[in-house]
């Protein structure tokens, strides 16, 4: 049991003690920023996101900078469409 979750005891069962444990320690992890690149990302509230190195404020997920959907997201949007690879590549 960690720190964060010691505070419930022996209340609520083991499972839910150790899902909030694993979502504080989400929280409280340095992530990399997506303009300087340093690991310097802290969360400032729920969803909001701030780079401490160069003051980028940016949102993101409530416990993550960066969700599962997000990062799927940008894949997809990056990825040239047909209608663009066919107007590169005339006949």
């Amino acid at each position: 049991m960690s720190k964060s979750s010691a505070a419930f005891g022996a209340r609520y069962g083991s499972k839910p003690r150790k899902r909030y444990a694993d979502t504080v320690k989400q929280i409280r992890v340095k992530y990399e920023c997506p303009r300087c690149g340093r690991l310097s990302v802290k969360r400032a509230s729920f969803g909001i996101w701030i780079c401490g190195k160069c003051g980028y404020n940016f949102a993101g997920g409530a416990y993550t900078p960066f969700t599962k959907i997000g990062v799927a997201s940008e894949r997809v949007s990056a990825k040239p469409s047909t209608e663009q690879v066919a107007s590169k590549n005339p006949k």
